[in-house]
């Protein structure tokens, strides 16, 4: 009996897998009938979608696609126009490529193909009215003769009581033979754009023609000449050719000569009113608040010697000068804030450093910094790192030092590592600080040397009143730096002149 049973479950199992395999073979059988006459899911001809599609569907869905045909003309004067498919009986014909395509898709595959982007280019032939594309290209507006601005050419005339080389104007005549041809061919290509710059009639006569050019030296030399300086996205300056004639002087026989006075005289205006060197700035703190700083040897400074040798050179070639004034020194960016976002900045009074590079801040530290008490505060002011050196020996009065990182910014005053020490911020400067180099932790200090970039401004400030009467101070235009004189007779005047002491605590 269990011999008779078992046999029985055996027989309906197998009968109940051969049915399922039975319907997994019909329904592949019929996906892939369905498959020859359609196209996998995926398929993509020339940019249309063409999944699950018969070869004649499929011709007609790229038939409206191309019936979208759109062409734009670009014109000058930042002219655009449009010829639309449509109004030109643009169509597409099939020839048989996408029945061939879909003959060659191995219908049996469409397991492994239903899921699969399927992207092809395929031979869209067209075909259009050549009348009706004349007609419309006729109707646009650059091609109407009364609209099209003829080109003139460039030509001396006397403009506003003086001579004058008047450009050429370029004019918006086109070359119609070469324009249908050139929009005539585009559209054969299938091309959706098509340019007409190079198919208008040009004048003859350029402003670079050396006979203009010739004539217009010889009538008057400076005029017409400008400079224009630049300041990257500041407000540019123009010394206009106006301001320059009122330069010129003409002698009794018709010399023309410069007055070197006034020209000394206009560059040293520019200088003043450019020049950031030593100004006094509004500097955002890493604390959130504001302080007014200056001195220091940051900033941009015009070369005047230079740039007046450079105005006279300017003077004898003419034309339209674009220029940036010639620069002793230059600073990181344009404008009366000119630090940029990566700098160091010191805070003496809270004895803290942080370094930023493009805002990000990658360096913050306590420091110990120069004695106000011996007189060797550090300078502050905004300065920037001279150069870096390591294994560097700092010897001064009663002291050598070696430290493995020296990256001064304010005359021999710069940061530095000290090992020495093994404590640092608080109020230890004003008791224990150093000779005015700031000190910083040994791996600091290395990660500075690093990362530091030389020239990269540092801007050094006290939050407090204090008066530095150090060489140093006095050589690197340190913004609190008083003469031992002045101290001296400030000091008659206020004996509460004095720079600030260590806070008592009890214990």
């Amino acid at each position: 009996m269990a011999f008779i049973k078992k046999h029985k479950l055996l027989t309906a199992f197998f009968g109940v897998t051969l049915a399922l395999l039975i319907t997994l073979g019909t329904i592949f059988l019929v996906r892939a009938n369905h498959y020859k006459t359609h196209f996998f899911p995926g398929t993509v001809m020339s940019g249309v979608d063409v999944s699950e599609l018969t070869a004649e569907e499929a011709n007609e869905k790229v038939s409206r696609f191309v019936a979208d045909y759109l062409l734009t003309i670009y014109a000058r004067d930042d002219q655009k126009y449009y010829i639309e498919g449509p109004s030109i009986g643009y169509s597409y014909m099939p020839n048989g490529e996408i029945e061939q395509i879909l003959e060659r898709q191995d219908a049996y595959d469409w397991i492994k193909q239903r899921k699969d982007t399927k992207e092809q280019e395929i031979d869209l032939a067209t075909t259009f009215d050549q009348q009706q594309l004349e007609k419309e290209l006729a109707a646009l507006p650059c091609m109407q003769t009364d609209q099209m601005v003829a080109p003139e050419d460039a030509k001396i005339a006397w403009v506003d009581d003086s001579y004058q080389l008047v450009p050429e104007v370029m004019g918006t005549t086109l070359k119609s033979d070469e324009v249908l041809r050139l929009v005539t061919q585009a559209v054969e290509n299938g091309d959706t754009s098509v340019e007409l710059y190079d198919h208008y009639v040009d004048p003859e006569i350029r402003s670079d023609d050396p006979q203009l050019n010739a004539c217009m030296d010889n009538i008057e030399k400076y005029y017409g000449t400008s400079i224009t300086y630049t300041f990257g996205n500041e407000e540019p300056f123009e010394l206009t050719s106006e301001m320059i004639q009122a330069w010129l002087a003409v002698d009794e026989d018709y010399q023309v000569r410069v007055d070197d006075e006034k020209v000394t005289n206009f560059v040293q205006q520019m200088a003043s009113k450019y020049n950031t060197y030593g100004d006094v700035r509004d500097f955002k703190t890493s604390l959130g608040d504001k302080v007014k700083i200056g001195g220091g040897d940051y900033g941009w400074v015009i070369d005047k010697d230079k740039e007046k040798a450079q105005i006279y050179e300017d003077l004898a070639k003419g034309g339209k000068i674009e220029r940036e004034p010639v620069y002793l020194q230059v600073a990181k960016e344009y404008g009366a804030y000119d630090i940029g976002s990566t700098y160091v900045e010191i805070d003496y009074t809270n004895q803290h450093l942080w370094y930023y590079d493009n805002g990000e801040l990658v360096v913050d530290t306590d420091i110990v910094s120069g004695n106000l008490g011996r007189w060797n505060g550090s300078p502050d002011g905004i300065y920037k790192i001279v150069y870096k050196q390591r294994n560097a020996t700092l010897v001064g009065e009663g002291y050598s030092s070696p430290v493995d990182y020296f990256m001064p910014f304010a005359y021999n005053v710069g940061i530095h590592d000290a090992s020495w020490r093994n404590k640092f911020g608080e109020q230890i400067y004003l008791t224990a600080g150093s000779h005015g180099c700031i000190n910083v932790p040994p791996a600091i200090a290395e990660k500075l040397y690093e990362t530091l970039a030389v020239d990269t401004p540092v801007i050094a400030y006290y939050r407090e009143k204090v008066y530095l009467t150090a060489e140093n101070a006095r050589i690197s235009n340190a913004y609190s730096y008083i003469s031992e004189d002045d101290y001296k007779e400030l000091l008659k005047e206020d004996p509460t002149a004095v720079n600030p002491r260590p806070t008592k605590t009890n214990g």
